[in-house]
């Protein structure tokens, strides 16, 4: 199953490291910087890591290196991998269920070029000083997200990133996050460095790093914390099966794995304690979501030192990260296109970014930007994971998923792998999708 009659034209990554890259760049975004830190000082400070780094390791081992596992096998994305996985059965309807994950990465993406678009507003608006000297970030932000309020940022952000997707995987994609990942770590541990030395910034450190244990015994943080780590690594049964579609033989998967879950970890840590000391400092609403980062934070800017400097910094790497994000995500249906109606890869951009854009336009409405990000997050992208998983670990069967795992490297997984990945993780994807309808969302 791992030959493929398109694979000497398939465009791959040239290095392990420009995988890794690609996968961290997919793994942290708004989820590490909006939500991330809210649900740390929500659920018990420091306490709450405990959960969340027992099920984003979990995850890591099982999950993650599954996806990367069946793309690199099937050497095609969600609709040509489900497809042949049930081919194995005498079955030719996977290739109907491989649409539910492209689906759900399409709608997401849908979401994620209006917030890039607004990035970049907020970019500009730093740049000239537009954002340091209105009145009010709220209605600041509010002009932006009202209906059709941002089309030409919104239109600027889908061009950007049309342009590197164009160019391929080794010469767009991986070139991109080669760039843009050291870049985002850099930059934020410089804008974290300025927050450490603002008065009331240590009430911060303390909100996220202080244990309050008894969270521990409420299992909301529990299952705040899966949702977190879950949603966190991108585990829909799409970019990242598209991504190992990408990925040559004698990668190690199990080390890329490791590698994704530990920067991705660093990342969203990194982006507590940039933002919430901030917040602490001026004494404002550490709240999570969009008006965090649009409203909160440019209020801080406004009354720190050199705050347009720094706000300038602070949204080039949040822009970094969004846009890494929105190239995983895109790349799920453009590879559908590409490769279910074998059209050159410039048209597959061109049809997959105009309707991002003309779907988008709805989207720019920050109330029905919302119900959509909800919506795909809640029912779509958990019922992704669970099909991938199932197909990968059962369906193929866990045998071969080992072994395809194991390729290039020495390591070999053993009965402890096998429980995790065909019981655990699969019952994960379920209980994810049934607390985000209970709950209304959990990452």
């Amino acid at each position: 199953m791992s030959n493929n009659e398109n694979n000497e034209i398939r465009d791959s990554f040239t290095s392990k490291t420009g995988f890794i890259l690609a996968c961290i760049g997919s793994a942290v975004g708004m989820g590490n910087i909006w939500l991330f830190p809210y649900r740390v000082g929500q659920f018990g400070g420091a306490a709450f890591l405990i959960p969340y780094i027992i099920f984003i390791v979990l995850l890591g081992y099982t999950g993650l290196m599954g996806e990367f596992a069946f793309g690199r096998m099937t050497q095609t994305g969600p609709i040509g991998s489900f497809k042949k996985a049930l081919e194995t059965k005498n079955k030719n309807w996977g290739g109907f269920l491989g649409i539910i994950p492209v689906v759900g990465a399409f709608g997401i993406a849908v979401g994620y070029a209006v917030v890039v678009g607004w990035f970049l507003r907020f970019l500009g608006g730093f740049i000239t000083g537009s954002a340091m000297s209105a009145a009010d970030s709220g209605a600041y932000f509010g002009e932006l997200a009202s209906p059709f309020g941002s089309i030409i940022w919104h239109l600027l952000a889908l061009i950007l990133v049309s342009i590197v997707l164009i160019s391929g995987i080794s010469k767009g994609i991986e070139t991109m996050n080669k760039i843009m990942m050291p870049a985002f770590y850099i930059l934020f541990v410089i804008v974290m460095v300025r927050v450490f030395m603002l008065d009331g910034a240590f009430e911060g450190i303390k909100y996220l790093v202080v244990p309050k244990w008894s969270s521990l015994m409420e299992p909301k943080t529990w299952i705040y914390a899966l949702g977190q780590a879950f949603f966190s690594l991108s585990l829909a049964g799409s970019g990242m099966i598209v991504y190992g579609s990408y990925l040559k033989r004698d990668v190690d998967i199990m080390s890329s794995a490791k590698n994704t879950v530990i920067f991705d970890t660093l990342g969203a840590f990194l982006a507590g304690l940039v933002i919430i000391p901030a917040v602490f400092a001026f004494n404002l609403d550490p709240a999570s979501g969009p008006p965090l980062l649009f409203i909160t934070i440019p209020s801080v800017f406004k009354l720190m030192p050199f705050g347009r400097l720094f706000g300038v910094i602070f949204f080039i790497s949040v822009l970094f990260a969004s846009i890494t994000s929105l190239m995983n995500l895109l790349e799920v249906p453009i590879e559908a296109v590409q490769s279910t109606f074998k059209l050159k890869r410039k048209l597959s951009v061109f049809i997959v970014v105009g309707a991002a854009f003309i779907f988008g336009l709805f989207a720019e409405d920050g109330n029905n930007l919302g119900v959509l990000m909800d919506f795909v997050s809640i029912y779509i992208i958990p019922i992704g994971a669970f099909i991938a998983a199932v197909m990968f670990f059962w369906v193929i069967g866990i045998e071969k998923a080992k072994c395809e795992i194991e390729c290039g490297t020495d390591k070999k997984l053993g009965k402890l792998f096998e429980i995790s990945a065909k019981y655990v993780f699969v019952f994960l994807t379920i209980f994810v999708f049934i607390a985000g309808i209970l709950l209304g969302g959990i990452g």
